[in-house]
């Protein structure tokens, strides 16, 4: 997080303060954000509190901290936006591609929203399919979470 610039890093310095308090398994799995440049946020978590018996990454955390990218992706994009809204996973798929030895790398972009967001000011709703993608260290992806993250302004 240090080639942020300051708005950026409090953003994810509160983003991670809230994953940590109000889900603290977030924590236990060691996740932290990585980088955020405002339209992808590279999270990561060391793979030891998330080996399974292979010595690999355990399915159960590479799913947990997709999903938690995606929704910290939407909170982001949120308070980029001055929008104060609740967030859930309404939906959520993913494959796992290749083993996972090292410490998990994950990616999300945002993309092209412009249309939902639009949406959500109008209705105070909306729905926004987010992927994220595990990375090796070669920057081939090993897996990818298709998510589908429901959103409503509080009002």
């Amino acid at each position: 997080m240090n080639d942020m610039d300051a708005d950026t890093k409090a953003l994810c310095e509160q983003l991670q303060a809230i994953w940590y308090k109000q889900i603290p398994l977030s924590q236990a799995m060691q996740m932290r954000i990585a980088d955020f440049n405002g339209l992808a946020l590279t999270t990561e978590a060391s793979l030891a509190p998330n080996v399974n018996v292979h010595g690999t990454a355990f399915a159960g955390s590479l799913y947990a901290i997709q999903a938690l990218t995606g929704w910290g992706m939407m909170h982001l994009q949120l308070a980029l936006n001055t929008l104060d809204a609740s967030i859930v996973i309404a939906s959520g798929q993913i494959n796992y591609a290749k083993p996972v030895a090292q410490d998990i790398r994950v990616r999300c972009s945002f993309g092209d929203h412009l249309a939902e967001m639009e949406k959500l000011r109008a209705n105070g709703k909306g729905r926004f399919p987010l992927t994220c993608h595990v990375l090796l260290a070669d920057g081939n992806p090993a897996g990818e979470f298709s998510g589908e993250y429901a959103v409503r302004l509080n009002r």
